[in-house]
């Protein structure tokens, strides 16, 4: 899964999946593009990513990813440094702490729209003219289990990543024939600093574990491992696909 001189840009990269994905792009060839709305946190990726990978090229961009501008400054300042984007990889996104339908706000629902959702769009939208005009590209989505089985408390956050998984499958169905690979990563929790967030007083961290067959949280490696691959050429042959990172949550 070699991804030499790609150049690559990951959303939500400061911390969790989205470092773990970042660094592992980088041991694999990939000129990385860190994107978080943590300035310090981005820096700190780019800073391990230059201590575990020789001669890697990352860079850190600050950015809220629901913002248009932010979004195409990014995409810009990308292409203009590293003469391409050949990988988008849509992984920002937050939480919601467990809370019936009746209590969400509607400020709590529409910033998580946004961030989790319109941030996809945001990025397609920028990232595609380049990427056909260079003759193709892959765009990865982080999904959730919640899009595909979801449970109590989550409708805002469920909505969100069903929401990205349709848009995954539009995505692809509109892009192939312009050469561009478009599919999404449904990981069931993962043990990051954002899990505790998603637990409420009907389910905890612990109980979250005892959900999946393979009996463990996701690490942020696994998710990870299914990025590369599916950026890589490998994967050259798939497109809109779901790929579940669940330890069997969804069977």
């Amino acid at each position: 899964m070699v991804l030499d001189d790609k150049a690559a840009v990951i959303t939500g990269a400061g911390s969790g999946m989205g470092r773990a994905t970042a660094r592992l792009f980088a041991e694999r060839g990939a000129r990385v593009v860190v994107v978080d709305l943590d300035s310090e946190a981005a820096d700190e990726t780019v800073s391990n990513i230059d201590d575990i990978a020789s001669d890697s090229t990352a860079i850190g961009m600050t950015a809220d990813v629901s913002d248009p501008t932010a979004v195409a400054t990014c995409i810009e300042r990308t292409v203009d440094e590293f003469g391409s984007i050949d990988i988008l990889h849509n992984n920002a996104g937050i939480p919601q702490e467990s809370t019936p339908v009746e209590d969400v706000s509607e400020q709590t629902w529409d910033r998580i729209q946004d961030v989790n959702l319109k941030s996809a769009f945001l990025g397609a939208k920028n990232a595609v003219p380049y990427m056909r005009e260079q003759g193709g590209g892959v765009i990865l989505n982080t999904a959730s289990t919640a899009g595909i089985r979801p449970r109590t408390g989550l409708s805002a956050y469920a909505a969100s990543k069903g929401g990205m998984i349709t848009l995954t499958k539009q995505l692809a169905h509109e892009l192939a024939e312009d050469g561009i690979r478009v599919n999404a990563i449904c990981p069931v929790a993962t043990d990051t600093e954002m899990l505790p967030e998603f637990a409420g007083a009907n389910l905890s961290v612990s109980e979250m574990a005892e959900t999946i067959p393979l009996g463990r949280l996701a690490e942020p490696a696994d998710i990870a491992s299914a990025a590369a691959f599916l950026a890589s050429e490998e994967a050259s042959m798939v497109t809109g696909s779901v790929l579940e990172v669940d330890g069997g949550r969804d069977i």
